[in-house]
């Protein structure tokens, strides 16, 4: 005996009705003329470049040196002048023209770059309003450019995180760092001997990093008292090689 005939209709709302129990996905969303919607891009990363110090913060010593919180409870300068290499070229000079060059690397790679100056001529701001620049922005990492100022014969860069750890971004800011130091490694550059283990410096002193509510990491990039790091600080092809490292540790972190 053959087994009855179904109705088509009754067919189709049984593999219809079988599809949704199965946890079939619904359809895209179509326009009206049938074709599917497109999907609007994901908006891009945000990234806060902190160029330390700045131009004229030596012509307001009353300014840089009025006591701003610390984020741990105490207070300290909000600001100083750098330091400079012994030819003269200052360590705020340096700090700028790097943002510049990670800035043109990174907004390549789909970036959004936020500065926490605008120039390199002005006063500040002072180091708690640094470290909230990242908060503000939304942005998924701060990362401070500086230069040392230690004795002559102490080489070598480091990153430096905040420790204890605060606001939760302990985890992140570590690997942050560590992000960077092994880019700049990878990009030649040696990790300093006389401060920090393996290039990587807990502090509990920078306020800057303390006032950070996002994953933010501080890149000490050689020596500018050291006769040979100031050689490559101080030129262009040398802070070309810096840029791509610090480029590429911020990337890297990002999984771009």
């Amino acid at each position: 005996m053959h087994a009855p005939i179904r109705p088509v209709a009754v067919v189709l709302a049984a593999v219809a009705l079988c599809a949704a129990c199965a946890g079939a996905a619904p359809a895209a969303p179509v326009t009206p003329s049938g074709t599917p919607e497109p999907v609007p891009p994901a908006p891009p990363p945000v990234v806060v470049l902190d160029p330390g110090h700045n131009g004229g913060n030596a012509a307001d010593p009353a300014a840089i040196n009025r006591p701003v919180p610390d984020g741990r409870g105490g207070t300290k300068a909000c600001n100083t002048t750098g330091t400079a290499t012994d030819d003269g070229y200052p360590e705020h000079a340096f700090n700028w023209d790097l943002a510049q060059r990670v800035r043109q690397r990174l907004e390549a790679a789909g970036v959004r770059v936020v500065l926490t100056r605008p120039d390199d001529d002005g006063v500040g701001p002072c180091v708690d309003e640094r470290g909230a620049a990242g908060g503000r922005a939304g942005a998924a990492a701060v990362v401070s450019l500086h230069a040392d100022g230690a004795a002559p014969a102490a080489a070598g860069f480091h990153v430096a995180h905040a420790d204890p750890p605060v606001h939760g971004t302990g985890p992140e800011a570590l690997r942050l760092a560590g992000t960077l130091r092994d880019a700049l490694r990878a990009g030649g550059f040696t990790p300093a001997g006389y401060i920090g283990q393996d290039g990587l410096d807990g502090r509990p002193d920078l306020a800057g990093l303390n006032h950070s509510t996002v994953p933010a990491a501080l890149v000490e990039a050689g020596n500018m008292r050291n006769a040979a790091e100031a050689r490559v600080l101080s030129s262009p092809e040398g802070r070309e090689r810096y840029a791509d490292a610090v480029s590429a540790g911020v990337l890297g972190y990002l999984g771009r």
